[in-house]
């Protein structure tokens, strides 16, 4: 495909672009919204990177391009970066977190119920650790009862990378979500029906830990620490294919793709209403993760100066 890359914020841009490279893809050019890097960084970003052209308009982007990478670290604006692809019939990778509150979430299934190639997420739902244990027979390994999965830094942003190993392991269909207390990090179940269960430890910590899980099946327990070189790779080889058009099936159908975001907005939701278990069906529209907020912050940690 010729990939068009959007937004420049974060360290995924230049580490995705040689893997995306390597897989025969072609970075036809780059535009970036301002949101953390000053005037001129998608200029010198472009010619390190041996990219030909940076955009002055999504529009124009998307006359040229096959599919269009969204990037940026405001996740409120990625609905509005990916429209100008989509009514253009381009395919779609939106990076993490794919959107911060009920109403954008709602907006990706309809695009892909509609026939858009768009998918995305975290590389943690697709992490060599989670492929290769479910590749295992489930005589062997067993059925997955209750799963523990957690990383820090943040709830959200950072995140959403233990909710999505969660998915990752159990698969959608989750019926409920319950935060149950809060002490160095959160503490937030998971709830399907049929009795499975998933506790997600996530939070602000002063340091960078692990993305870990540890999966209880009939058959016996299972640990395991994702190998952090390899995640955005594992990404890129679940989603490329599909929105080239080389594979007719979506990695993950929409409606489970954004069940990670839904888990996480369900909680912050539940630690609100005082810890109350919150139902997926009643997610509000009013509860959200702010993107906005978030890049500012992110640019101010990156440019202390500025």
């Amino acid at each position: 495909m010729r990939i068009g890359i959007v937004d420049l914020d974060t360290s995924h841009p230049p580490s995705w672009i040689p893997i995306e490279r390597e897989m025969g893809h072609e970075i036809l050019g780059v535009w970036d919204g301002g949101s953390v890097h000053p005037a001129g960084y998608a200029e010198r970003f472009a010619q390190e990177h041996g990219i030909p052209r940076v955009y002055r308009s999504l529009e124009e982007m998307a006359q040229d391009v096959d599919c269009a990478i969204i990037h940026g670290c405001d996740w409120d604006t990625h609905i509005a970066k990916a429209t100008p692809f989509v009514q253009a019939g381009r395919a779609v990778l939106v990076d993490k977190p794919l959107a911060g509150n009920l109403r954008d979430l709602q907006q990706i299934v309809r695009w892909a119920q509609e026939g858009v190639r768009v998918t995305g997420g975290s590389s943690l739902r697709f992490c060599y650790e989670v492929q290769r244990w479910l590749a295992q027979p489930v005589e062997e390994r067993g059925t997955p009862d209750t799963v523990v999965c957690g990383c820090a830094v943040d709830e959200f942003n950072y995140g959403i990378h233990a909710y999505s190993l969660l998915a990752g392991i159990m698969g959608g269909g989750a019926h409920s979500v319950q935060h149950i207390g809060k002490g160095v990090l959160r503490r937030v179940v998971i709830r399907w029906q049929d009795g499975r269960m998933g506790i997600v430890i996530v939070g602000t910590a002063e340091r960078w830990m692990p993305f870990y899980a540890t999966v209880v099946t009939e058959k016996g327990v299972t640990q395991f620490q994702a190998d952090t070189s390899q995640l955005y790779r594992a990404l890129l080889e679940a989603t490329l294919p599909y929105l080239a058009g080389e594979r007719d099936t979506p990695p993950v159908p929409a409606h489970q793709l954004v069940e990670p975001e839904l888990w996480a907005i369900a909680a912050r939701q539940s630690w609100l209403e005082d810890d109350r278990e919150v139902l997926l069906s009643e997610i509000s529209e009013q509860v959200r993760y702010d993107g906005s907020a978030f890049a500012q912050e992110y640019r101010r940690m990156k440019y202390p100066q500025s």
